[in-house]
């Protein structure tokens, strides 16, 4: 797959880089840029972004692998990210985890053969007063227990 963006993102891209004093700083929003448009940022793609930026390979590279919130692998269409941080640990968090695991017959981080669910267990969201949580794409779902993750699971199941 042939990765590149088309006069019109490469526009919004300039606007980005105006916003800060160095390109390097708009590297962020150039690698959710791309993670919009092909679900995931594979190697080509941050090569890409590097030449786009003129920053290293090496330096999109870390980027990439140090948030979560950037994917260097295809998810499936559900990606289930499940909080472990103390306050969902604390609050059952790993049940959580389990149910998903035995529900979807799948261990974090892997995706389920048709594509459809991906696990990735993260660190703090940011809703310790609602955990346990997990974000699925881009909802968050909080004060979960070993029912509510069933139900959530068989909803999503049939979209």
């Amino acid at each position: 797959m042939t990765i590149q963006f088309n006069d019109e993102e490469l526009k919004q891209v300039e606007e980005i880089k105006k916003r800060y004093l160095k390109p390097s700083a708009a590297l962020m929003p150039v690698l959710y840029m791309i993670q919009e448009k092909y679900g995931w940022i594979s190697l080509e793609a941050m090569k890409y972004a590097a030449n786009l930026l003129n920053l290293s390979e090496e330096h999109v590279l870390g980027v990439v692998s140090f948030y979560t919130m950037y994917n260097s692998k295809p998810i499936g269409k559900y990606h289930l990210q499940v909080c472990t941080n103390v306050s969902c640990m604390l609050r059952g968090a790993y049940d959580i985890l389990k149910t998903i695991e035995q529900e979807l017959n799948i261990k974090k981080g892997e995706t389920t053969p048709d594509q459809k669910f991906t696990i990735t267990e993260v660190e703090c969201l940011g809703s310790c007063g609602t955990a346990p949580m997990i974000q699925i794409n881009d909802d968050y779902f909080e004060n979960l227990n070993h029912d509510s993750i069933k139900n959530i699971l068989a909803n999503l199941a049939n979209n």
